[in-house]
């Protein structure tokens, strides 16, 4: 090997590293929504940086590292689940509770109210949910971590999106954000004139 094919395969290296820790934040919000502890869901992000690390002469330069990795992590978690011979239900919500800081702002109960509507979620509507809608990967990219058709990524997510809507009372976009009175209000105090 030549000084030169050492300096490319270094430069490599170094850039498969770099897009390996950026993608950790990602890891772990899809590690912790797929398991529902975040102790788990950080070992679940360290076996797959080892298992990409150790395999990244398999990574095809041109493709989507985030999907490879998320599809890693996700056969490494059922993997580990299969070894178990069980599954944890989180149906009541406990795991994702343990997750929430509860505060004194609604914004805190909020969200405390959306992670346990999304642990009713079924698993596969979760997981696709989460895939597109918080790590903001394609549905391409969702079909092929779960080895499923884009049009079957796309249903999941809508029912996802439906379910959850319902379980948050929401009815309409109208119900998102300030009531219609105080909606109406600031509209109006908006065209009034200044000093008015």
């Amino acid at each position: 090997m030549s000084a030169n094919d050492c300096k490319a395969s270094d430069f490599k290296a170094n850039e498969f590293k770099d897009g390996l820790i950026k993608e950790i934040p990602n890891l772990r919000a899809f590690a912790a929504s797929l398991s529902g502890s975040m102790q788990l869901a950080d070992d679940l992000v360290q076996d797959t940086l080892l298992k990409a690390w150790g395999n990244s002469e398999k990574f095809e330069p041109g493709t989507s590292l985030r999907a490879w990795l998320f599809t890693i992590l996700r056969n490494t978690y059922y993997s580990l689940y299969r070894k178990r011979g069980r599954e944890v239900q989180d149906s009541e919500g406990t795991y994702a509770e343990r997750l929430a800081t509860h505060g004194n702002q609604e914004s805190h109960l909020d969200l405390a109210d959306f992670r346990k509507a999304l642990a009713k979620l079924p698993e596969e509507q979760r997981e696709v949910l989460i895939m597109v809608g918080a790590t903001g990967l394609s549905y391409e990219e969702a079909a092929e971590i779960c080895g499923v058709a884009i049009g079957t990524i796309k249903s999941r997510v809508n029912r996802a999106r439906t379910k959850l809507a319902e379980l948050l009372s929401i009815g309409s976009v109208d119900d998102l954000g300030p009531d219609r009175t105080s909606a109406a209000a600031m509209q109006r105090a908006g065209s009034e004139p200044v000093g008015s």
